[in-house]
């Protein structure tokens, strides 16, 4: 058994590790936004990487095929791409917002002006 085997599969848990630590770890907005697409992007590839079959054709019945490729994870991938950038514009605009109603973007700077507003 050899690792590179799984490079799709380790290639998805770096990015899903990284995504993450970018999330939790930095304050600015943007840039958590950033690490969440990094970290959607991993899902994607975990999706992706067994959909594909060596040998694999599409799902078109013919004697001369007996290996077929599974096109349902294509189709959930493309699915979750589009919620994705929905999902990232909205995160966008909120930031755009935030930062004409506070002046910053950085999560700490904003929730101490939040404080004092109170």
């Amino acid at each position: 058994m050899n690792p590179l085997d799984y490079a799709n599969y380790w290639i998805a848990m770096f990015l899903l590790v990284t995504g993450l630590f970018i999330v939790i770890a930095r304050g600015n907005l943007v840039k958590k936004l950033v690490g969440l697409g990094i970290f959607q992007t991993s899902v994607y590839l975990l999706y992706i990487a067994p959909g594909k079959i060596l040998g694999g054709t599409a799902p078109i019945i013919d004697p001369r095929f007996s290996v077929y490729s599974n096109p349902l994870p294509h189709v959930l991938i493309l699915t979750a791409i589009v919620v994705g950038v929905a999902t990232l514009a909205l995160g966008l605009a909120l930031v755009v917002r935030i930062n004409e109603a506070y002046g910053s973007i950085e999560e700490d700077e904003v929730h101490a002006l939040d404080l004092e507003r109170d």
